[in-house]
């Protein structure tokens, strides 16, 4: 996680919280998410989240992996990027991670799993940093609605494309 986040929630130790088959659940308000508030029209919103730990036996290393799912639910407010204005946005993540030591090495049969994602940690992992960037990687990345007005120009009218000038000549120079 990056080190802008450290301060934003609790930090725990991915390893325990697996071996001692943990739960941690919440709210969050998004305007308390910095990285996220970009993307939204509206951060006057606020996301339920669950994190689950447990221990999985590995059928390659014949040990017990740590696991974590974790779960967000929510509505955002994106900012379409043809009109600028609000999207309503269904947010629904369930994710399950496996958290690796830094400089462990993750076997190739493992990083083809689509169904767990690996994550390095250093020393521990915060936790609102962690829904922050799983909701960053869930997000559209250009959100815009299926039919919208393009903005209006400066002085509040649809405004002419500099452009059309030059369709103009091009079809009336031609030496056909």
């Amino acid at each position: 996680m990056s080190p802008q986040n450290a301060s934003l929630g609790k930090v725990i130790d991915p390893f325990r919280f697996a071996a001692e088959a943990r739960t941690q659940s919440g709210e969050v308000e998004v305007a308390k998410l910095p990285r996220l508030k970009d993307s939204l029209a509206d951060v006057n919103a606020v996301l339920s989240w669950r994190l689950e730990g447990w221990l999985e036996s590995s059928m390659l290393s014949g040990r017990e992996e740590p696991r974590l799912k974790l779960l967000i639910d929510g509505a955002l407010s994106l900012r379409c990027q043809r009109c600028l204005n609000g999207i309503d946005w269904q947010l629904a993540i369930a994710t399950v991670l496996q958290p690796v030591r830094a400089g462990q090495q993750i076997p190739d049969e493992e990083l083809e799993d689509d169904e767990v994602d690996a994550i390095e940690v250093e020393e521990g992992l915060d936790v609102m940093a962690l829904l922050e960037e799983e909701i960053l990687l869930a997000l559209p990345l250009a959100p815009r609605h299926e039919k919208c007005d393009s903005p209006l120009g400066r002085n509040g009218a649809g405004e002419e494309s500099p452009f059309a000038a030059l369709a103009s000549l091009r079809g009336s120079n031609r030496a056909d």
